[in-house]
This record gives structure tokens, C-alpha cells and sequence, in this order.
């Protein structure tokens, strides 16, 4: 059933809301998809924090204006499902990356990021970006990287005055 001027108004707000706060874009055809394995996939996106919609490349155009996805304006063609990542920029690349290698009839189109429109080979190099989890503890190690070397380097001098202390106790024991 189309959708009247109101419904598509509603939708090119919603998704325009998504778009100018989503961290990256993916674009996926999913001719071929049956309905379970397209509810699998909003299962999925829910659990992974990802915006998932099908909705008319022209309705997508005017929702993009303004945001940081208008780069992808020119390469809506086809019948595409977008993901946008909220969480943080892999999400949505490693949604689609995961479930396309079950289901191949998902074809990655191309995905966005910063406000630069990438090509369908760059959605592994994305999937690979960290969570914010991983973000925070790979920084956290980095910071505390330097306290920890100087707290051993402070320890040593008196750790190998113990062992030298030990080593006379026991040659003077063994003589």
C-alpha cells in the first residue's frame, strides 16, 4: 500500500533524526531475502544498537540533506536497506559484514563515514573499528602504561637489595 504525504513526511523525519546522529552508513541489497531472515536481521540490529530501515531511496535523498550522509546521495539505486550505526561508527558495518556471510543474497553497496562516500571492500576495514568498550580500554592501558614502568622502576632498587641480602644469607648458611 503507497504511503500518503503525511506517512512519508514522518518517515523522511525519522530517518533524517537517525542520519544527523548516526556515527557511519551502510547500504545493503537484500533482493533474495526472505521475510524471516529480514526479521533475523532487525533482531539482530536491535541487539547491536543499529538503525535498520527499508525505506525509498527518494524519501532516503531528502532525509540525507544537511547531514554528513549527503555524499551518498547519488549512489541510492536499487532496492537497499540502510543501517546506521549509533553506538559507535563499526556497528552497522559488522551487522551486515556477520550476517551477509550467512546469507549472501545481503550485498554491501557501499558505506559512508565522516561524510565520505566508500566503497562496498572498505565495510571490513570498518567492522574492524572498536567499540567504544574496546575504544576505553585500549586508552585506559595506554595511560596507565607510564605509571605502572615507573612504580617498578621505583620498586627495583629495593627488590634487588632483598635478593642480594638473601643470596649472602644463604652462601653464609651453606659455608
Amino acid at each position: 500500500m503507497p504511503l500518503n504525504l503525511e506517512k512519508k513526511q514522518a518517515v523522511v523525519a525519522e530517518v533524517a533524526e537517525v542520519a544527523a546522529s548516526a556515527f557511519s552508513a551502510v547500504a545493503a541489497q537484500y533482493r533474495g531475502l526472505t521475510v524471516g531472515e529480514m526479521t533475523e536481521l532487525r533482531e539482530k540490529a536491535r541487539e547491536s544498537g543499529v538503525y535498520l530501515r527499508v525505506v525509498k531511496n527518494t524519501l532516503v535523498r531528502k532525509a540525507v540533506e544537511n547531514t554528513e550522509f549527503e555524499c551518498i546521495q547519488d549512489a541510492l539505486k536499487g532496492p537497499l536497506v540502510m543501517a546506521f550505526s549509533m553506538e559507535d561508527p563499526g556497528s552497522a558495518a559488522r551487522l551486515v559484514k556477520d550476517f551477509s556471510k550467512d546469507h549472501e543474497k545481503l550485498e554491501t553497496q557501499f558505506v559512508s563515514i565522516g561524510g565520505q562516500l566508500l566503497d562496498a571492500s572498505e565495510l571490513v576495514r570498518l567492522s574492524k573499528l572498536p567499540t567504544k568498550d574496546q575504544a576505553i580500554s585500549m586508552l585506559m592501558s595506554v595511560m596507565k602504561a607510564p605509571v605502572e614502568k615507573f612504580v617498578r622502576t621505583l620498586a627495583e632498587p629495593h627488590s634487588q637489595l632483598v635478593r642480594v641480602v638473601d643470596a649472602v644469607r644463604v652462601q653464609k648458611q651453606a659455608a
